[in-house]
């Protein structure tokens, strides 16, 4: 019986031993593709215990989902490139001796990936900073986007025609950018109206504020206000106000808004002028002889 053991030990030794090729000084050996196999299951299984872990910390506590999402991208990263540390170690390879035998090269590198180094310090900052979050809409170069992930080096954002967007993180970093979600869910937004003059100035703010409170999306309907803006060439220029929380949707809000406008003043009567000019002919003498 402990003969059988020791064959079976000697056996399996052997496999591990067994070499599937060399390349100068370096061989793999079957060893190192089990130890690489352990340390990525290894790695994942603690991540997957960390984000565990996190999920919970969330729900039972008043820990942010952002913070959570922000905390876990950090411990990723790190954990993975202390993991890829473990895996050349693995193979054979120094990690010590590759990083100062490759510093001339890293060197060459760093300034052809300038760039993409910018985005991984952005990212970074992103991560950390947590003033941009998953879930919050952005107006990036006049483009609305809703962030659906944060990585390394670039985000992920869907736009309100339903086009997923790739955006470098350094464009969120150096750029301006406006975060309507950043520090209230409920933003304040206007559309302008112009109606004919000699129109009830009282009934019109009725009208546009009745008309603003009607739509189901609006919030805070007890502060929808509506303004005279301005005396125009051809119309009495109003202007109403009203908050929402769905901002990704927020032209379509608009659009519907004008809508009931529109039947509202129609039906009071109120007209919506379009622009007039008026032209004057003088004769002159020449004309008249």
């Amino acid at each position: 019986m402990f003969w059988v053991k020791k064959n079976k030990m000697e056996s399996i030794k052997r496999l591990l031993e067994f070499e599937l090729f060399t390349v100068g000084e370096h061989t793999l050996k079957v060893l190192a593709i089990f130890s690489i196999l352990f340390i990525v299951t290894v790695t994942k299984i603690i991540l997957w215990l960390i984000k565990r872990a996190l999920n919970r910390k969330t729900t039972s506590t008043k820990f942010d989902t952002k913070d959570s999402y922000a905390l876990f991208q950090i411990i990723k990263y790190v954990i993975w490139v202390i993991a890829l540390g473990f895996i050349l170690e693995a193979l054979g390879i120094k990690v010590t001796v590759l990083i100062a035998g490759s510093a001339a090269l890293l060197v060459g590198v760093g300034l052809g990936l300038q760039q993409t180094f910018n985005d991984i310090i952005s990212g970074i900052i992103l991560l950390t900073e947590k003033s941009i979050g998953i879930g919050d809409v952005l107006d990036i170069d006049g483009v609305v986007v809703k962030i659906q992930k944060i990585g390394l080096r670039t985000s992920k954002g869907i736009t309100n025609d339903d086009i997923s967007m790739l955006i470098p993180n350094s464009l969120m970093t150096t750029n301006k950018v406006i975060n309507w979600s950043h520090q209230n869910r409920n933003s304040r937004f206007r559309i302008d109206v112009g109606v004919s003059y000699g129109s009830d100035v009282d009934l019109v703010i009725k009208v546009l504020e009745d008309s603003a409170i009607e739509h189901e999306d609006v919030g805070d309907k007890q502060i929808v206000e509506a303004r005279l803006l301005n005396f125009g060439n051809s119309s009495l220029d109003f202007q109403v106000l009203f908050y929402t929380e769905d901002i990704f949707s927020i032209e379509k809000i608009k659009s519907d808004i004008r809508r009931i406008i529109h039947k509202n003043l129609a039906s009071n009567n109120i007209a919506i002028p379009f622009p007039q000019l008026d032209l004057h002919i003088k004769e002159s003498k020449a004309d008249i002889l």
